[in-house]
């Protein structure tokens, strides 16, 4: 597997979250599993005891020389292996994709993650490891299987390899100007216009050379998949080259590490709780409250947003529908950063009501754990959603999510009923901010009837998102690419 960050290591959202979790369920199921990121500065040496792998080795982009090198964590207690390449101009940076200085992506973002794609297959080949799948995960690495498909077409050690691309998010596709394409070192029929794999409207596009190029595509939940191969609302400018690939793309959605997202292991809570006590509940919210410098009303529900400060995100429908939202009897704490508008009209929003909402903008792991122990409700009124983890990590810590019906959405949370009481949550269809408040007035009104609220909770609780569920997913589909091998001739 090839991805740009991976958890414990490197972690920016739910991508980090996958390549820190399947990799396991994957080597817990029998498989030999490699993990391959770029070593970033920020990576503790001593904590991971990295150790190089070979020497150094050269790496040849459009004529241009350039050494990688190769390191292995050997102080992780996993079954899986995890390599990290090595460029001291490309990626010792103290963040992954945007430069702090400009708060912009970094601008040689082309060419350090096309360095790392051909840095991945030349690590095999010095490692004299030949995999039966390379899995790779969003745009970062799409040009490993163009790569495989040109560049590497022949090679005798890939022979056989075949590739699956995972779509995390069709809204981030490695978009750059066309200008930059002769760095790549790739043929230049690739950039033909309107037939080149990588050719997107006169720029280049990491993910539709992937999508192309991929033997399967992949992306994190059932309805996502319907969603980006047949909508041009979801389908970001590449709904027509996914329509080419459908047979070829799946949908399976992402899974949990109920060893890391569990309220009765989680080590960032001071206060523990499970199914059958939950106390702990009630006691991590009085400590959120008093944190955050809110009030403690006991009967006020307290509702948390968890997330990147984007439009994808929802966050533009609770600004508009702030002065509704408040006239509904309601505590928020909003955690998370983004786009430098909402910054402003989060911090506008705090003002006016102090004693109601707390903003928090940062990444801060350890609070996103407390705020889903804490919370009573989690407010996910994504615009497009292509699995979300949060709702599901919520249910397990029995905080109900409300949540509009698209992605993994609406693959994981069900809408409750009040005559028969079935459901896990709340959730609207329209992108509007009505019809967000209303399955969020619905949502306050049963959480005063405090029998039906902690039964709709520990229903809640009970589901199962494990990852064993979805790495079988995962191995019946490489299973379906290897390549059989011929029989023994008869001696006979």
């Amino acid at each position: 597997m090839a991805a740009s960050e991976a958890a414990p290591f490197a972690r920016t959202g739910g991508l980090g979250d996958v390549m820190g979790a399947l990799p396991g369920a994957l080597a817990g199921a029998g498989h030999e599993v490699r993990v391959f990121i770029p070593r970033y500065g920020f990576l503790n040496d001593e904590a991971y005891d990295l150790r190089p792998v070979g020497g150094p080795f050269e790496i040849v982009l459009n004529g241009r020389r350039d050494t990688a090198s190769l390191e292995r964590a050997a102080r992780v207690s996993s079954p899986v292996e995890q390599f990290f390449v090595a460029n001291s101009d490309l990626f010792e940076r103290d963040q992954l994709y945007v430069d702090p200085e400009t708060g912009v992506d970094y601008a040689d973002n082309h060419l350090r993650f096309a360095f790392f794609c051909r840095a991945v297959l030349e690590s095999c080949r010095r490692l004299n490891w030949k995999p039966d799948i390379i899995h790779v995960h969003d745009w970062q690495t799409a040009l490993v299987p163009v790569l495989l498909r040109t560049v590497y077409a022949g090679d005798t050690a890939f022979d056989g390899v075949r590739t699956v691309l995972t779509i995390h998010n069709l809204g981030y596709q490695g978009l750059f100007d066309g200008e930059v394409f002769p760095d790549l070192g790739l043929p230049e029929e690739l950039f033909y216009a309107a037939t080149g794999t990588l050719e997107f409207f006169g720029k280049v596009n990491f993910l539709k050379g992937g999508i192309v190029a991929a033997d399967k595509v992949t992306t994190v939940s059932e309805r996502y998949a319907s969603e980006i191969g047949s909508s041009e609302e979801f389908g970001c400018g590449l709904h027509g080259v996914l329509a080419t690939r459908s047979g070829d793309l799946n949908g399976i959605l992402n899974g949990v590490d109920y060893s890391i997202w569990s309220p009765s292991r989680d080590k960032a809570l001071t206060y523990r709780y499970s199914l059958s006590n939950l106390s702990g509940k009630r006691m991590s919210r009085v400590e959120l409250l008093r944190k955050a410098g809110l009030p403690l009303r006991e009967r006020v529900p307290l509702v948390a947003f968890v997330g990147r400060l984007t439009e994808q995100k929802g966050i533009d429908l609770i600004e508009e529908g702030a002065e509704a939202i408040f006239r509904l009897p309601l505590q928020m704490i909003v955690l998370g950063t983004g786009e430098e508008a909402h910054h402003l009209r989060l911090r506008k929003l705090e003002r006016r009501y102090p004693d109601r909402l707390k903003v928090y903008l940062e990444f801060n792991d350890e609070l996103a754990h407390r705020l889903q122990a804490g919370a009573d409700i989690l407010l996910m009124p994504s615009r497009y959603e292509p699995c979300g983890l949060n709702q599901m990590y919520a249910l397990r810590y029995g905080t109900v999510p409300v949540v509009r019906e698209v992605g993994g959405l609406a693959d994981t949370v069900k809408d409750y009923r009040p005559d028969t009481g079935e459901g896990t949550g709340f959730v609207f269809q329209d992108y509007t901010p009505e019809a967000m408040i209303g399955a969020l007035s619905r949502a306050v009104e049963l959480h005063r009837r405090r029998q039906k609220w902690v039964k709709l909770m520990k229903t809640g609780m009970r589901q199962d998102f494990s990852w064993q569920r979805s790495a079988a997913r995962y191995i019946e589909l490489f299973e379906s690419l290897r390549v059989p091998q011929p029989a023994a001739e008869s001696r006979s």
